[in-house]
């Protein structure tokens, strides 16, 4: 069985406009642990996810899963 957590750390911060260095200063964490997190390199602890979720203001499950998240624009929601 696999741990890997997949997340959308990097999706959320470009769709804000949040820099890696910004969301680490918010956190009180180092900027280069929001690239290990955005790349699977790291898994955050309970806390780090759940102030991560809440920095971004969406649930947690938004943010991470340990199953893949579908691919944006993929999948039977296109239209013609």
């Amino acid at each position: 069985m696999s741990e890997t957590v997949y997340n959308r750390i990097a999706m959320l911060r470009a769709e804000r406009g949040v820099s890696r260095r910004q969301l680490s200063e918010a956190l009180g964490i180092h900027y280069q642990t929001v690239g290990y997190l955005e790349r699977g390199e790291y898994s955050p602890s309970l806390y780090l996810a759940l102030r991560i979720a809440q920095y971004f203001e969406v649930p947690v499950e938004v943010v991470f899963s340990t199953d893949p998240f579908p691919r944006l624009g993929s999948g039977s929601e296109r239209s013609a």
